[in-house]
């Protein structure tokens, strides 16, 4: 826990102003930032912005008293409604946020000693240095993919952008910044995109990233060390790893299960009668998911595979549920890092969100890949090429085809046989990452560290 020198005379709260990007990739590891800050520190009290419909969402949700919410109206009349037009959805969190951000600031009880901003929030940056106020741009997302985009102009400069997914999505690239190789396929998806509005909106929040006074990262350093060492030679403030940025703090241990607060969970007490490591767990994001046919084409693969699973599908569980009979449980939602903790999961068929990503490396658990958007091709490319902790559901799949059940059955048989070579050499990695990532946030480890020393600067402004 870090501490803080003796001081003479009253002390008086560190006040800090945190406010996520309204989406779910977003708020979540903003939220965990905040709890591990406020755990390490007694005297910090730091108020979360969010929009009025996120404050529906994550109101009632645990979080030390430090920690309060203050609200600004939402930037759609429906924030789910960024699925259907995602450009006009970011474009209104660049113009239309700051200025009620703003007005709150003043109405606030107490005055803001420091902000920690989204990076997609690029206005933040600018508020921040016309108050007078030091800002930490929070990029919520592996620093490749930062990397990538920050250095977007060299894929111009070099002949790889635009280009054709389906004809040069194999040709390699080897000059962006930390990344020794990748595959233009494994470029965060909207570059390839035939619309390329919301690559140009996305695009347009780097400017101001060096204008912040910190950078934080919520990938853990041993991971991405290589990024992160080339990023530092091209800013002059201070660069941070916390990663992983999930609610490790809940779990009992860093390494263990329990079902103490869990004992009217259904699914838990199926995992509790299932041998170890015998279920496959599935969930294909919060937001954007994958379409009917492609979800009717999992049930049918899972089922024909024999394998069990619990499945989360959100609005589409209790049709799925039926197609899958007895072979597994499909739910709407669940407590995603205790299930994947539990000893009974030997696999993960993920999206490659950066978040479940985090939490499946912590948990040790092998991931099968299946991207949809955005970053998620990146992290793809790490999981199955670099780190080798999970293997390739669309191996082979073209652009808009669909992975057919026959494939999932056979890819799912191999995938959970614990007794391949395959799987046994998947199985070990996995384990030794989860080692590493234990080990950062462990003290002495580099996220601990680094969180120490972030607090330690944060402290210094009062």
């Amino acid at each position: 826990m870090a501490t803080t020198p003796a001081r003479t005379g009253p002390i008086r709260s560190c006040h800090v102003v945190a406010i996520p990007y309204p989406g779910r990739g977003h708020v979540n590891p903003m939220m965990n930032l905040c709890k591990l800050l406020v755990n390490s520190h007694p005297h910090l009290l730091i108020t979360v912005v969010v929009t009025e419909e996120w404050l529906g969402f994550i109101g009632a949700d645990e979080k030390p008293p430090e920690i309060r919410f203050a609200t600004i109206p939402n930037v759609l009349p429906s924030e789910l409604d960024r699925a259907a037009d995602m450009p006009s959805f970011v474009g209104a969190t660049q113009t239309k946020m700051g200025e009620p951000f703003e007005l709150l600031l003043d109405r606030l009880d107490k005055p803001v000693d420091f902000i920690i901003a989204d990076t997609f929030l690029n206005w933040a940056v600018e508020l921040g240095n016309r108050r007078n106020i030091p800002v930490a741009s929070l990029w919520p997302m592996p620093a490749s993919v930062f990397s990538i985009f920050y250095h977007f102009d060299l894929l111009r400069h070099n002949g790889h952008y635009p280009f054709d997914l389906a004809e040069r999505g194999d040709e390699r690239v080897d000059y962006i910044p930390g990344i020794e190789s990748i595959r233009l396929a494994d470029i965060p998806s909207i570059a390839h995109m035939k619309d390329q509005c919301l690559l140009r909106l996305v695009l347009r929040i780097f400017p101001n990233v060096p204008k912040a006074q910190y950078l934080l990262f919520t990938s853990i350093y041993e991971l991405e060390s290589r990024v992160i060492e080339a990023l530092k030679q091209e800013f002059t403030f201070p660069m941070y790893t916390f990663g992983p940025a999930i609610p490790y703090a809940n779990l009992e241990t860093a390494t263990s299960f329990s079902t103490t607060n869990n004992q009217n969970d259904h699914y838990f007490e199926w995992l509790n009668s299932q041998p170890p490591s015998s279920v496959l767990y599935v969930a294909l994001g919060s937001f954007l998911s994958v379409s009917s046919a492609q979800m009717d084409e999992i049930a049918l693969g899972l089922c024909e595979s024999g394998v069990k699973f619990l499945w989360v599908a959100r609005g589409e569980a209790k049709r799925l549920q039926e197609r899958c009979g007895e072979n597994g449980i499909v739910v709407t939602w669940c407590e995603q890092l205790k299930v994947l903790s539990h000893p009974s999961i030997g696999g993960f068929w993920t999206h490659c969100g950066w978040n479940s990503t985090m939490e499946a490396i912590f948990c040790g658990v092998p991931l099968i890949a299946f991207p949809l958007v955005m970053d998620q091709t990146t992290i793809r490319k790490h999981v199955v090429e670099d780190w080798k902790i999970g293997w390739d559901a669309k191996k082979g799949v073209g652009p808009g085809e669909l992975l057919k059940g026959r494939e999932i059955c056979e890819l799912v048989k191999r995938f959970m046989d614990l007794e391949s070579l395959e799987r046994k050499e998947v199985t070990k990695t996995a384990k030794e990452f989860r080692e590493k990532t234990v080990a950062a946030v462990s003290n002495g480890g580099s996220s601990k560290t680094n969180l120490t020393c972030f607090l330690s600067d944060i402290l210094s402004y009062i």
